[in-house]
């Protein structure tokens, strides 16, 4: 029996970065072996078992043979025979198919250090095409390592649309296509993930409503770069660039899909294209099965955005309306996440990163004040009810008021 350190803790080694899990793979033995020794099962599909003491993933060296469409479509096969070369040429790019031996010996049968050296995503093997999950696996490690120069191999992209093309991405379960997305958007290059699955064809099949923003223009006057997709890639960049949390940057990535609704004939103005994203955020993150929080705010930044833009120029009490609009008072911390997004935005376009956003400490200065707006004792005292429910509001907008007079 012998053991060997594999996957992404050998890659991640090699490139100096941080190893967050370490994977292992037995080459020689029998299941019975590694229960003999303390190793408890957990593998449903093929023998994984997790080390007595580290609890760290151990699985028997494995083969496995495409039988049906789609991601599930395999059979493994496991023996003490399966090889350690065996083993690793199942797995989808070079640089993820090296091994380590216990002396400390790097195993590299398919040139993953190479690739590194080269900054290349390049597939294993002709396999690759058996597992539409790698489409994505490939984009989102394509955003995992942008920053370092990594770039998808030119045949390892075509592969991957050879599978577009052939229905293989079709098979990918919404669940699957959300854990990988999720994960995607917390890299530090999450733009790449979209763009690499646009490059491959992928994005108008799995993203049809991010897909169909390529192309559309908007007044060069708010968007000097024109283009609705180029924009909401530059502002999900500043959002990942500025540590925006996960929900931020998904709310930034779906907030101008109404834009694609708007009329050629009206292009390139888009008049009422908050609300109309509202309906195709919704029915996105019904079919991938976006997480509630997700949904809120990125349907509250589709239909807010504009309206914060314009923060300054509004009334107080168009003010507290939004204020209302977005439940701020109640969830404040949502309404930053608001503000966040809206900034991400007004920011993300071609020389605008660093162009001032006042209106987000108005906004954040006009939630205080209205959160902080109190009514006398006597009016505690004798209202109840709507009339107690006006009365305060009379107060909050009495404090925005003072604060649009007096900002300071």
């Amino acid at each position: 029996m012998r053991v060997y350190l594999v996957g992404g803790a050998v890659r991640d080694r090699l490139l100096g970065r941080a190893v967050q899990e370490r994977d292992w793979v037995v080459v020689g033995a029998e299941p019975q072996e590694l229960e003999r020794a303390g190793y408890r099962p957990v593998g449903r599909e093929f023998p994984v078992f997790l080390h007595p003491e580290t609890h760290e993933e151990y699985a028997l060296a494995r083969q496995e043979r495409k039988v049906a469409p789609g991601y599930r479509g395999f059979t493994t096969q496991f023996a003490p025979s399966v090889t350690l070369e065996e083993d690793l040429r199942r797995r989808d790019l070079t640089i993820n198919a090296m091994a380590e031996s216990e002396s400390g010996e790097i195993i590299d049968p398919y040139g993953g250090r190479a690739d590194l050296a080269a900054r290349q995503l390049r597939h294993v093997s002709a396999a690759f095409v058996e597992d539409p999950v790698r489409v994505l696996r490939v984009a989102r490690f394509a955003a995992r390592y942008a920053a370092l120069g990594f770039q998808v191999a030119p045949e390892t992209l075509e592969l991957m649309r050879r599978m577009v093309r052939e229905g293989e991405v079709r098979a990918l379960t919404p669940e699957r296509v959300w854990q990988e997305t999720e994960r995607a958007l917390t890299e530090s290059r999450p733009e790449v993930y979209f763009e690499t699955l646009r490059a491959c064809e992928a994005l108008a099949v799995i993203f049809p409503e991010l897909d169909a923003l390529f192309g559309v223009p908007q007044p060069p006057r708010w968007h000097p770069e024109i283009d609705t997709g180029v924009h909401v890639m530059l502002a999900l960049r500043y959002a990942a660039e500025h540590a925006a949390p996960a929900t931020v940057r998904f709310a930034v990535l779906v907030h101008d899909l109404g834009k694609a609704r708007t009329p050629r004939e009206h292009w390139p103005s888009h008049h009422g294209h908050e609300a109309a994203g509202v309906a195709l955020i919704e029915a996105l993150c019904a079919r991938l099965k976006v997480p509630n929080a997700h949904r809120e705010l990125a349907v509250l930044t589709s239909r807010e955005h504009t309206r914060v833009h314009r923060a300054l120029e509004l009334k107080p009490a168009t003010v507290l309306t939004l204020l209302e609009a977005c439940d701020a008072l109640r969830r404040p911390e949502r309404f930053g996440e608001l503000l966040l997004a809206c900034e991400a935005d007004a920011r993300g376009r071609a020389g605008r990163a660093d162009s001032p956003y006042p209106q987000a400490d108005y906004l954040r200065a006009a939630l205080a004040a209205a959160a902080g707006a109190s009514l006398a004792p006597q009016q505690r005292e004798t209202l109840a009810g709507p009339a107690l429910g006006a009365a305060l509001r009379a107060a909050r907008l009495e404090a925005l008021v003072r604060l649009k007079s007096d900002p300071g």
